[in-house]
């Protein structure tokens, strides 16, 4: 069986509930209560969720897990099968956890920052580079759902969807300025398309 560790609104474990459900895998949601993470601790040796234990392994970072999932359970894939399209979901995956969250991990840290309008700019412009990555395709990547959407669809949704009781400020940055405002069309479709995709 596999075990999941989690808080509430956690855009990383959306990542891995995507996934789950994606290969219809069976999980145990084991809830943390956010101000007291010490299970989180005493499972994996350090407080951020998610923590998947699966066969008495222990992984943390959903970009890990995520790549746990697709070696031990491939079928259905979670990322492309050929060569040069896995390069290219390899990149686009470290790009979004390595470029594109900056911005918004920059301002939840310090809103007031003299660079702040120069990261709300780069966030706000990022909308425009995934509609024109959704031209002529229902996902990211293409006709199938992978990795990518599962690693993006929790931050972007914000722009369109988001529970009222979620009052993460990092959350509230992004709903301020990834807000599609009725533009972005391809983006809003495919936020729509991929919210109706099972959760684990």
């Amino acid at each position: 069986m596999i075990r999941v560790w989690r808080i509430p609104f956690s855009t990383n474990v959306e990542r891995v509930a995507l996934a789950l459900g994606h290969k219809g895998l069976d999980v145990e949601w084991i809830d943390v209560d956010p101000s007291d993470r010490t299970p989180v601790r005493e499972i994996s040796g350090q407080e951020l969720v998610p923590v998947l234990e699966d066969d008495g392994l222990v992984l943390h970072d959903s970009p890990a897990i995520l790549e746990h999932l697709e070696a031990r359970y491939p079928d259905p894939p979670l990322y492309p099968r050929d060569e040069a399209r896995l390069a290219e979901a390899t990149l686009l995956i470290d790009w979004f956890n390595r470029v594109w969250k900056r911005p918004p991990n920059l301002l939840a840290d310090d809103p007031h920052d003299p660079r702040a309008p120069e990261w709300i700019e780069e966030l706000r412009g990022s909308r425009d580079l995934f509609e024109a990555l959704l031209a002529g395709r229902p996902y990211l990547l293409g006709d199938e759902f992978t990795a990518l959407d599962a690693i993006a669809f929790p931050f972007l949704k914000y722009g369109l969807i988001f529970d009222p009781a979620d009052d993460e400020p990092f959350h509230r940055i992004l709903i301020e300025h990834l807000a599609l405002d009725g533009g972005y069309p391809r983006l809003a479709q495919w936020i729509r398309r991929v919210d109706e995709h099972p959760r684990g």
